[in-house]
């Protein structure tokens, strides 16, 4: 397939998520976008996109940025290991739009495996399957995430493309732990919260480590297919 889909930096959250992707272009041949990874979370991520802007990194005129990793299901429609692009992302009553060129020349290579949604992007970790259900439904969107709205508001003032596709790891019928207290204010994740937070819960622990571990070994699989193909 030719090259017709150039993309300048992939982003996605430090630790799992990014490994995955980085496992998935080893042994790509030809040009690959370079992997950068970020912080989790809505604050940490806009301060780490400011240090990059004096310096011009991510934003050369008419470049593109695509953001992969894992999200959660709010809605019955989708579950452990579906691919989503986005179309969007809602917080606080804004919507912004992902880049429709860019979102629509993805879902041509990945159409017959991949959905297109609404998302949300939230501070703290969704975590009740009843909180979950209430959002999809009363705000209209599928997935959530924590770095979503963040990236498009700066990338869209920038005039950089950006496009979304994501990988859920836990669905909307059963609860996960709370981690929100695992996370760090520089976005990265703390040892010792984050494993009381999955002892506390031991039934919803063992379920989101195995949709976690699902999802990362698709988003690995996708990340291959994707620029194995964009050749």
């Amino acid at each position: 397939m030719p090259n017709f889909l150039p993309i300048n930096t992939i982003l996605v959250p430090q630790g799992a998520e990014y490994k995955a992707v980085c496992r998935g272009l080893n042994g790509v041949t030809g040009s690959i976008p370079t992997v950068v990874a970020i912080p989790v979370g809505m604050k940490p991520l806009l301060k780490y996109l400011h240090t990059f802007q004096g310096n011009g990194q991510f934003l050369a005129p008419k470049s593109r940025v695509l953001i992969m990793g894992i999200c959660g299901s709010l809605s019955d429609r989708y579950t452990v290991g579906d691919i989503v692009l986005y179309q969007d992302c809602l917080y606080q009553g804004k919507r912004l739009e992902c880049d429709r060129p860019f979102t629509a020349q993805l879902h041509s290579l990945t159409s017959e495996k991949v959905s297109l949604v609404k998302s949300l992007t939230s501070d703290r970790v969704i975590w009740s399957a009843t909180e979950k259900r209430h959002l999809g439904e009363s705000l209209a969107v599928d997935v959530v995430d924590m770095e979503g709205f963040t990236a498009l508001e700066f990338f869209n003032a920038a005039g950089v493309a950006v496009a979304m596709l994501r990988i859920v790891s836990d669905d909307c019928q059963h609860n996960i732990p709370d981690l929100t207290p695992a996370i760090n204010s520089d976005g990265s994740l703390n040892p010792f919260p984050l494993a009381m937070g999955m002892l506390r819960q031991p039934l919803a622990a063992t379920r989101l480590i195995r949709g976690s571990l699902t999802a990362l070994k698709v988003l690995e699989q996708l990340t291959n297919r994707l620029f194995s193909s964009n050749q």
